[in-house]
């Protein structure tokens, strides 16, 4: 499996397609940031990456205070890696409606088509969004901009994914037994394909995870690390496995990955071993030789270094912000006391 592949399974991904909107020119929204997303569906603890999918007519993209733009036509699937507010528009419209301000109304639409706007030319846009744990997050999505799109209309896997997502989003209406859990497999894999395009256009020049994925000899490296992280791997070890030398290998994974093979290593097994302290009961033992550290004192010293606690101490700080919030869980997408609410934008 490429590195890309074991990536995107071991960060363990969550999606769901979650608007479905017509806008008329003029129209401009402005979506939130990934915090105020998280905040409101209670999920404060994971990093939540936003995407629309225009499936009809023509955007513009803008991140909120920045120079970053971009335009969007048919096809295109803009998006936001590290959460950051943003406005949608067309034309000039006379305001921006602020979604920040109706999360509510917005969960509550479903995958019913909603309309806002002048009444000039239609946009339609599909609208998802990912969540992962936020330390992943970091090493996954480092060094990538804060905006970025790409066009699924380039052949026919694209083409198949769109109309897929595009004829679910009509199922998901009709209320039809797993019409969401559809969606969200097809969020998923949308993304998934996305990140895919996108790596694979990246400048020669462009250094950072995504980069090193698709280098030959460092997205091998990476590949095997994230397949067996608990392997008790060396320089020596991984640059044979990739048929390269082992200065060779350490000088190409620190241009691409910004530190040495052995360090990225080191904080992937750490990432992991978070992980599990706040998501199974497993002893801190059991978990320091699940991520390939030799003793449990071996992985008390460096998980201490890396997250300013031991292991055991860490766990039950997060048990007790967890249970400081309350029962968890999104809000629903049709409570009855909104129904009759009017229909936003994105």
């Amino acid at each position: 499996m490429d590195a890309l592949s074991e990536i995107l399974n071991s960060v363990k991904l969550d999606g769901a397609v979650f608007y479905n909107v017509e806008l008329t020119a003029p129209w401009g929204v402005r979506s939130p940031s990934s915090r105020e997303l998280a905040t409101f569906l209670r999920k404060a603890t994971k990093h939540v990456i936003m995407y629309h999918l225009v499936t009809q007519g023509q955007a513009r993209c803008e991140v909120e205070d920045s120079t970053h733009r971009l335009d969007l036509i048919p096809g295109d699937i803009v998006v936001f890696p590290h959460g950051d507010a943003h406005v949608l528009s067309n034309g000039c419209p006379t305001c921006i409606m602020d979604n920040a301000k109706q999360l509510k109304e917005v969960f509550a639409q479903g995958m019913d088509l909603a309309h806002y706007g002048g009444g000039g030319d239609a946009t339609l846009i599909v609208c998802g969004y990912m969540e992962c744990d936020r330390e992943f997050s970091k090493m996954f999505l480092g060094g990538l901009p804060p905006i970025f799109k790409v066009n699924i209309r380039q052949d026919k896997s694209g083409q198949w994914l769109e109309n897929s997502i595009k004829f679910s989003a009509k199922e998901a209406r009709t209320n039809r037994a797993g019409s969401d859990a559809v969606l969200t497999r097809l969020s998923e894999a949308l993304f998934a394909e996305t990140m895919r395009r996108y790596m694979a256009e990246l400048p020669e020049e462009q250094t950072g995870w995504l980069a090193g994925a698709r280098d030959p000899w460092v997205g091998g490296a990476l590949a095997h690390i994230h397949r067996a992280p608990e392997q008790r791997w060396t320089i020596a070890s991984l640059a044979q496995e990739v048929g390269m030398s082992r200065s060779v290998l350490a000088a190409r994974f620190r241009h691409f990955m910004g530190e040495p093979p052995m360090t990225y290593l080191s904080r992937w097994r750490l990432q992991l071993g978070a992980r599990k302290l706040t998501s199974t009961s497993h002893s801190v033992a059991r978990i320091s030789d699940e991520v390939g550290y030799e003793s449990e004192a071996a992985f008390n010293r460096a998980f201490k270094r890396e997250f300013g606690l031991p292991p055991a101490r860490f766990r039950k700080s997060a048990k007790s912000q967890n249970s400081s919030r309350g029962p968890g869980g999104g809000i629903s997408k049709s409570p009855d006391s909104l129904k009759s609410r009017p229909n936003v934008g994105i």
